[in-house]
């Protein structure tokens, strides 16, 4: 088993110091996928720090689908983020870029729905404009993250309720943290990945013109879902997508 590598806490963010170090190593792989982490008691007299601490940290790192516990064994590591995450972000910052997406869930799934129920010509104009130009942002190499935010709020604007725009406003740090990290992993990729963000926003965009608010809400939490994953498990995404493609050449082969 890995040895944890300590550094003092501060303490006035205990669980936060701690949840950033067991990140930091399952991101620089000296734990990987399927390793077992220290037991509770073990991390609490490590850190120097209470087990309720320990447990705070360690269930930030569960709901962000980092670790996961297996009941009377212990808790083993999920999935091992890419390792441009430290480069790309503050770690003490990244469980509240992931966390973002949660309120973004809820609240852009029904923002696509009434987008698709209330939306005018000139908010598809608008959709439609903020689309073509993150494509020409992608295309040209660069990150298209002023682009994507203003896809997401001519949605938002298109739900014809002002109050879902002021509520993601609230949102726009963590959002845009998270958003800077998915992009930098994503313009990193094969081709291929970057297309299918393109793609992905573009289902969106259709369903909304046709009035399907189920289609819309569909493909927007399908995307939001996507884009989260992205910036955890960017990785395994890839080996997913390669594995499928060798499939289906052997399958066409034979």
């Amino acid at each position: 088993m890995a040895q944890l590598k300590i550094t003092p806490t501060q303490k006035n963010r205990l669980a936060d110091s701690v949840y950033t170090q067991i990140l930091s190593q399952i991101t620089t792989g000296e734990f990987s996928a399927g390793d077992k982490l220290p037991s509770e008691a073990q991390l609490s007299h490590a850190f120097g720090v209470s087990r309720p601490v320990v447990r705070e940290a360690l269930l930030r790192l569960t709901t962000d689908g980092l670790v996961h516990p297996k009941r009377g064994i212990g808790t083993f590591v999920s999935t091992r983020p890419s390792n441009r995450l430290t480069e790309l972000a503050d770690l003490s910052q990244l469980s509240n870029y992931i966390r973002s997406f949660e309120p973004r869930i809820v609240l852009e799934v029904e923002v696509a729905r009434l987008a698709a129920q209330r939306r005018t010509h000139s908010d598809i104009d608008r959709i439609t404009d903020t689309l073509e130009e993150l494509k020409r942002a992608i295309a040209a190499g660069e990150l298209g993250l002023e682009q994507d935010s203003a896809f997401h709020t001519a949605i938002a604007d298109a739900s014809g309720n002002k109050y879902f725009v002021d509520i993601l406003a609230t949102l726009r740090f963590p959002v845009k943290g998270a958003m800077n990290i998915g992009l930098e992993l994503a313009r990193g990729r094969p081709p291929t990945r970057r297309m299918r963000i393109i793609e992905e926003h573009a289902s969106i965009l259709k369903a909304i013109a046709a009035e399907d608010g189920e289609a819309a809400s569909g493909y927007m939490r399908y995307h939001l879902l996507q884009a989260r994953a992205a910036v955890l498990d960017a990785q395994h995404l890839e080996k997913v997508r390669e594995d499928t493609s060798s499939t289906d050449t052997g399958s066409e082969e034979h």
